[in-house]
Order: structure tokens, then sequence, then C-alpha cells
């Protein structure tokens, strides 16, 4: 006993959404747990100086992305039991955590474009703040520190310097053996471009999961609701 013609078809074509789901929600978990380890960002934002930490904005996003794809897979295996079941109290409630998922990333995803420069920008201004006192300072216990948190920048992101004069400020005092910051590669890209490149792809990859998986939800509503009806529908319930 079971639903028949059109109706079964929708309920294996969603049972295949659901499990294309709940791989992306294995992907989606698989990537932010490399976002939040990758040694360049963790290397970064494991940084302190001065009594500040670096900006923890990357991560806070990175920890609710891991959150998102735990709920996708144990969302996804609901779907699929629900459709191959045929089960409408499953279905609905499927229905219903992807009415709520999808909202989530809505609006989710309308302040990341809101905020998408945040993340550089904070981590730009935490550098310049660490690369002055590490330039004035010359002869101060800060300078030093300050000079090992700027080393880890330069070396993790091969550049030194804000940009403009400030690589040849810095390679002539590690010339003149004031400082050594600059990295052991002789790097001449400035700083606040590598920090931008670096957050900037990471933000857009992030971007084209939620849009991947955007579209497979809204099939998956779709076919969830017609399936339901159908059930209900169906005579030999």
């Amino acid at each position: 006993m079971g639903v028949e013609g059109c109706t079964k078809c929708i309920k294996y074509m969603l049972f295949f959404f659901n499990f294309i789901f709940w791989l992306a929600g294995g992907v989606i978990l698989g990537v932010a747990l490399w976002l939040r380890h990758d040694p360049k960002t963790s290397n970064l934002l494991e940084l302190e100086f001065d009594g500040a930490q670096a900006p923890s904005t990357f991560y806070i996003s990175v920890h609710i992305l891991i959150a998102v794809g735990a709920v996708m897979m144990v969302v996804g295996f609901l779907g699929c039991y629900g459709a191959i079941q045929e089960s409408q109290c499953l279905l609905g409630t499927f229905f219903a955590c992807l009415v709520i998922l999808f909202a989530c990333e809505v609006a989710a995803g309308i302040w990341g474009f809101m905020h998408k420069d945040t993340v550089s920008r904070e981590m730009i201004n935490f550098y310049d703040s660490v690369h002055d006192k590490a330039m004035v300072e010359s002869v101060t216990d800060k300078t030093r520190a300050a000079a090992s948190v700027l080393k880890v920048f330069h070396e993790t992101l091969s550049c030194c310097g804000k940009g403009d004069l400030s690589f040849y400020t810095t390679y002539f005092t590690d010339k003149l053996g004031l400082s050594d910051i600059c990295p052991s590669s002789g790097a001449s890209v400035n700083c606040h471009q590598r920090i931008q490149e670096l957050f900037s792809d990471k933000i857009y990859l992030i971007g084209i999961a939620a849009l991947v998986v955007a579209v497979i939800m809204i099939f998956e509503m779709i076919f969830s609701m017609v399936l339901c009806c159908g059930i209900r529908n169906s005579p030999v319930y």
C-alpha cells in the first residue's frame, strides 16, 4: 500500500533531494570545520596583543555554519525517512524545519551581505595598531611583543607593511637590526591586500554554499507539500 503514479515519482524525487540535502549538510559541516582550523586564519585570529584579542567576527560566522551543517544532516535524514515511510507527520515536521532553516538562512545572508567587509576591516585595524606600536616604541618590552605578533602576520600571509612607504620603513629597520618583522621569504606585498584577499575568498565560498542549499531547500519544500497532499488524498489511506 502506498502512493501511486506521479505522487510516487515525487516521493522518490523528494528522497533524492533529501539525500543531496543531507550530503550538502555534511559538506558544509566539513568546510566550516576546515575554516575553523585552517592554519592561516587560526594563526591570525588567535593572536593577542596588549590585552586586545584579534577580531572574532569570522569565527562567530563559522560556528553558526557548523551548527547549520549539523542541523541540515539531521533534517535531511528526517526528510528521507519521512518520504520512504510516507508519513504525513514526519513530512509536516520536515517542512516546518525547512521553513525555519530557510528563514534563518535568508536573515543570515542579508546580515552577511551588509557586513561582508567587517571581518577584513577589523583585522586590518588590529594589524595597523600592532604595526604602529612596533614601529614607534623601538626600545620597550611592548615593541618586542608587538614585533612577535607582527611577525606572525607577515610569515602567515607572506606580506610586509601596510602599503605605500611602510614596507620600505620596515625593510630598512630590519636591515639595520632594529627589528625582525618582515617574512624570511622577502615578500613585498602589503598586508592590507593579503588580509582582504584571505577573508573575501572565504566569505564568497560560504555565500556560494548557502545559495546552493537555498535552491535545494525550495525544491524540497515544494515536493514535501505535494507528497503530503498526495498521501492525504490517496485512496489507500
